[in-house]
């Protein structure tokens, strides 16, 4: 097999060569950096590349290997998100504000695909502190989207999700705060899964909205999914929103026959003004789901309306909390102005640390938690997000699942959308599943303008095997997961 056959190798199929001996890891390791240095000046998706770390990992892998202790993700080239803690390696959260910031730990999924002995690339490029849609909002570069590179690939986790479209790594991890990792998987056709929260530990996660926040894969098809939601997935004593007894083998659960369960299509989720050519996608894969025997049924999920602004409330709101240690005092970015006092120079810190975007995001979390607006906005925001809990609970009864677009729009033209509300419009459909804290999916399902389509299938929380399931059905019945962006071909 070339290198280039190689590098188009999923987890399991990486697996069997590796356990066959038909490839060494540190031979798999050294065709992703040299597939790294070939084309990520086109894509920038990493901030940073570990080769020594890696190398060093991969040997490491090789003998666990040859004495027959290997596991799943052993010797399995990967990227992180550059947002999670890594022992002795920059975290910069893709702004000035941590450039040169080094943690002295890792976060708890490092730590549990460390210990399957998966080896790390390096770390992945992203809107600063996760904030954005379409990953322009990064320090350092722009990340282009394989299919085009003249377009986005989505955000925040635009870097992991081009990543693994362009071959630059077998996986990668991603956040999801309101649609980070589903939207770009969708814009570059891969697969992205947003666990229910509490299922993966975040400890380690640098914060963005804590309440929202949750850490998952972006693979190349569902399967690879599952088996790293297996690795990452647990009770962590470290994160107090982990949820105890939650183990789960999502790999047996993957099913062929999903006959007979009952999926329900929103209608609030096909608004006026979506792209046709994603709804047309979105609609085809919802006949291919009933001639797989799957029952489709309307639904109304009124309050979805609501939900964008309940986001734009409570995110800013609780990422102004989390962002206010970057005070330049403990560590990171610092001024170190000639200033009058303290409160000068933090205030000089934090205007040169962040960029325009987390600073917008600062300013309304910081204006609906001020004294005589409180209850105005942030503690509505949480009644109306309750309310679209319970709604979703109340529709859970009768469908096994929930199927909508991932995004109203293709990719769109990098530097097209300048806008922010009509920037933060692209995760209107994928927040809800944030405010509640289900378990959600985005597979290729189509092609429009010559660039991938996602469809999202969301369930109610603690059913992480129903939507991978479902969506495993859906990808074994086509051949949307096989198609590659021609230019990196």
């Amino acid at each position: 097999m070339s290198q280039d056959e190689l590098k188009n190798l999923t987890i399991h199929e990486a697996r069997k060569m590796l356990d066959s001996r038909k490839i060494s890891s540190k031979e798999l390791t050294n065709i992703f950096l040299e597939r790294i240095q070939k084309v990520d000046q086109s894509t920038n998706a990493y901030i940073t590349v570990t080769t020594e770390f890696a190398l060093q990992q991969a040997d490491i892998a090789d003998e666990k290997i040859r004495i027959g202790e290997q596991k799943p993700l052993t010797g399995i080239p990967m990227q992180l998100k550059d947002n999670m803690s890594t022992a002795g390696i920059k975290t910069t959260c893709a702004s000035k504000m941590l450039e040169n910031y080094i943690p002295s730990y890792n976060c708890t999924v490092a730590d549990r695909l460390f210990s399957e002995g998966a080896i790390l690339l390096g770390k992945g490029n992203l809107d600063e502190f996760a904030m954005g849609s379409s990953t322009e909002n990064s320090y350092y570069a722009s990340t282009a989207n394989p299919w085009d590179l003249k377009r986005v690939p989505g955000g925040s986790s635009g870097g992991p999700a081009a990543a693994v479209s362009a071959d630059e790594c077998l996986f990668s991890l991603g956040s999801d705060t309101g649609g980070s990792i589903r939207q770009p998987a969708a814009f570059c056709g891969v697969v992205g899964m947003k666990p229910t929260y509490g299922v993966v530990s975040r400890f380690g996660l640098i914060a963005f909205a804590s309440s929202l926040d949750q850490i998952g894969p972006i693979t190349k098809n569902v399967q690879d999914s599952a088996i790293v939601l297996n690795a990452i997935s647990g009770y962590d004593p470290k994160d107090s929103t982990s949820i105890k007894n939650v183990s789960q083998d999502y790999i047996s659960n993957l099913k062929s026959n999903i006959s007979g369960m009952k999926l329900g299509v929103p209608k609030e989720y096909f608004p006026d003004g979506m792209e046709e050519g994603v709804k047309k996608s979105v609609f085809q894969a919802i006949e291919q789901f009933k001639k797989l025997g799957v029952e489709i049924k309307e639904v109304s999920l009124p309050h979805t309306d609501y939900a964008l602004a309940v986001y734009y409330i409570i995110a800013p709101s609780e990422a102004a909390a989390n962002l206010a240690r970057y005070d330049g005092v403990k560590y990171g970015f610092s001024s170190k102005g000639d200033l009058e006092d303290i409160f000068d120079d933090i205030e000089t810190t934090r205007q040169g640390g962040f960029g325009d975007e987390v600073k917008r995001r600062i300013m309304i979390g910081t204006y609906a938690l001020s004294a005589g607006y409180y209850d105005a906005y942030y503690l509505k925001a949480q009644k109306i997000r309750t309310i679209i809990r319970e709604e979703f609970n109340e529709v859970f009864k009768n469908v096994d699942a929930l199927i909508t677009p991932t995004s109203p729009t293709v990719a769109f033209k990098l530097g097209e959308v300048i806008d922010p509300l009509q920037m933060y419009l692209n995760d209107v459909f994928t927040q809800p599943a944030n405010i509640a804290g289900l378990p959600s999916i985005s597979i290729p399902c189509g092609i429009s303008e010559g660039l991938p389509v996602g469809v999202q299938l969301m369930s109610s929380p603690m059913n992480d095997g129903v939507v991978l399931n479902l969506a495993n059905a859906f990808e074994q019945s086509t051949d949307w997961h096989d198609l590659k962006p021609e230019i990196f071909i």
